[in-house]
């Protein structure tokens, strides 16, 4: 008898401690509304100056997003605000740099003897380039804050339903920097500035997305001026638009 006492007791009190562990468990995976996104896109230049000479690839745009869904009651519409980062690239192949034009004044041969590199009207100077950049980019990185109306032909299954989406973003850039290869005296040099560069801090501009479930495609306008005004290459105001694949979790 006490052999089988001890045996239920031990059921018992191993049944309601692995019962414990599920509900911790379970309850340790806590269900997070709203969707998580990611952008891959590239970036283009539009009205730039003809020395404005960027690579396709190297151009590109990676955005994280995350989104709140507000359906409008039972219908197949809704609103999703949301917040995120863009860390966007822009890659010169013409062996052009990003340059203040005091950093050539400063030159004691003026700035006559950089013909092969691009001449920008930007903010603080840094240091001269002594040859032709091997390798040469700007990068700029903004939190911005998106929100769309969206259309799904199966709202109760989003996972399978044609989606359409219309919408704007504004953004706010936060860190931003050029990043320059080149050779001096037959050493590869690396050398990275973390400066304003001339660009807009604030931009904002409207989008698109049209897709099945999780995978869509995307094209975002920039409204506003990639530089400020007077700044840009060769004091050139112009604007940009990416475009590309989205892939979200719901």
């Amino acid at each position: 008898m006490k052999k089988i006492v001890s045996l239920i007791l031990f059921v018992l009190v191993s049944t309601f401690a692995f019962g414990q562990y599920e509900t911790i468990k379970k309850t340790a995976r806590p269900s997070i509304p709203g969707t998580f996104m990611v952008d891959l896109g590239v970036n283009q230049a539009i009205k730039a100056p003809s020395t404005w000479d960027q690579g396709w690839w190297g151009s590109r745009t990676v955005n994280v997003y995350y989104q709140y869904s507000m359906r409008f009651g039972r219908s197949k519409f809704s609103l999703n605000p949301g917040i995120g980062l863009s860390l966007e690239r822009w890659k010169f192949v013409n062996g052009a740099t990003l340059m203040d034009t005091v950093e050539l004044d400063s030159y004691p041969d003026g700035p006559a003897s950089f013909d092969q590199v691009e001449q920008y009207n930007l903010l603080s100077p840094q240091r001269i380039y002594p040859s032709l950049a091997d390798k040469s980019m700007l990068v700029a990185n903004y939190i911005e804050i998106p929100i769309d109306f969206r259309f799904d032909t199966k709202p109760e299954d989003i996972a399978r339903s044609f989606n359409v989406a219309l919408g704007g973003r504004i953004g706010y850039l936060y860190d931003s920097f050029r990043k320059v290869k080149f050779e001096d005296k037959g050493e590869t040099v690396k050398d990275k500035y973390k400066s304003p560069l001339g660009l807009n801090r604030l931009r904002y501009g409207i989008y698109a997305r049209i897709g099945v479930g999780s995978i869509t495609l995307f094209s975002f306008y920039n409204l506003s001026n990639m530089f400020e005004k007077g700044k840009g290459p060769l004091g050139a105001d112009f604007n940009t638009i990416t475009y590309g694949i989205s892939v979200n979790g719901f």
